[in-house]
């Protein structure tokens, strides 16, 4: 089989192989520097055992440079600095160059972050504004393992890999009148991520221009809320009827003519791609998963009841179809 039979079958070595890359990151340090504000919310020196959410913030072009002063000009950073409290941990790094965010130096920061402060890992969120929107966009897609919820404000992206984010809830925001950042871009990002996920806002402002910031962060707490009130998605096994289990067995082909066999045995769905047998365990009708620590899922297309084909999500997205 090919390239696409390894991922699937393969499970174990796949996973020992991102372990240890995981490992290796974890352990490298940030060689170019990035300056950062750091807020804790009160009571954080109080309890040192409890542990706490995080928000990433990532500002606007304008805000770049090795002067952190400018970061407090827009944002959390502003309110922070006018007295706000905050129940969660901002981060506020600063952009060296008005370009765009290194999205790899992002993720190094906040694994230091992580790893130095009390943060609860199931609740880091990212938001961000213009340049930031994007770079918010940008993080989630390359590293959605990362986080529970993210907030992009008048950004928008690539949206090749929108279909990352399916399990993370997403709100956006941009203005109408927005001559900077065309709204396109954020319409864009929402009707491609829309199509893997149903957690996805949009809140559009007829009125505003470029700075739809303002409005967003200094509306009574409404998006500091929204974030904080998810978690990170976790797989949980549910338990599905064998009738409709063994609607979705047959022999699936991709478009690259990679076949795969899925069968109904001994209580379970499982797939084989060869010789070996991998268990499809559910977590929602029609929805499986391969393992509960990897962003490795199966949804199958339903008519009536019976498959017609599905769509593998791991290191990319593959549709097979049902082959009659």
């Amino acid at each position: 089989m090919g390239r696409y039979y390894r991922i699937i079958c393969l499970l174990t070595a796949f996973a020992l192989a991102a372990t240890t890359v995981t490992a290796q990151q974890s352990e490298q340090k940030i060689i170019t520097e990035t300056k950062y504000l750091l807020y804790q919310p009160p009571g954080y020196n109080e309890d040192t055992l409890k542990k706490w959410p995080l928000v990433l913030f990532l500002h606007g072009s304008g805000e770049s440079g090795d002067d952190l002063n400018k970061v407090k000009k827009n944002g959390p950073p502003e309110l922070i600095e006018q007295g706000k409290q905050y129940p969660a941990l901002v981060v506020s790094p600063q952009s060296d160059v008005p370009s765009g965010w290194d999205i790899d130096q992002l993720y190094k920061l906040l694994q230091q972050v992580k790893k130095k402060h009390r943060v609860d890992p199931d609740r880091v969120y990212v938001t961000g504004l213009s340049m930031g929107g994007f770079g918010a966009w940008a993080i989630a897609m390359k590293y959605p393992q990362e986080f529970a919820a993210i907030a992009p404000i008048c950004g928008g992206g690539d949206t090749t890999n929108a279909w990352k984010m399916r399990h993370i809830p997403i709100w956006n925001f941009h203005g109408t009148l927005d001559k900077n950042v065309p709204i396109e871009g954020s319409i864009n990002m929402v009707k491609a991520a829309s199509r893997f996920n149903e957690h996805v806002s949009f809140t559009i402002y007829p009125d505003k221009a470029h700075n739809s910031w303002d409005t967003t962060y200094n509306t009574n707490d409404t998006v500091f809320n929204w974030l904080l009130k998810h978690r990170r998605f976790a797989f949980h096994e549910t338990t599905e009827k064998e009738e409709n289990l063994v609607k979705l067995t047959g022999k699936y082909i991709s478009t690259n003519n990679d076949t795969v066999r899925i069968i109904y045995h001994n209580r379970q769905l499982k797939a084989l791609p060869g010789k070996d047998s991998v268990v499809l365990r559910s977590y929602q009708t029609n929805q499986f998963f391969l393992r509960p620590d990897r962003l490795m899922d199966i949804r199958f297309v339903t008519d009536r009841g019976n498959a017609t084909g599905f769509y593998f999500f791991g290191d990319r997205n593959i549709y097979y179809r049902r082959e009659n």
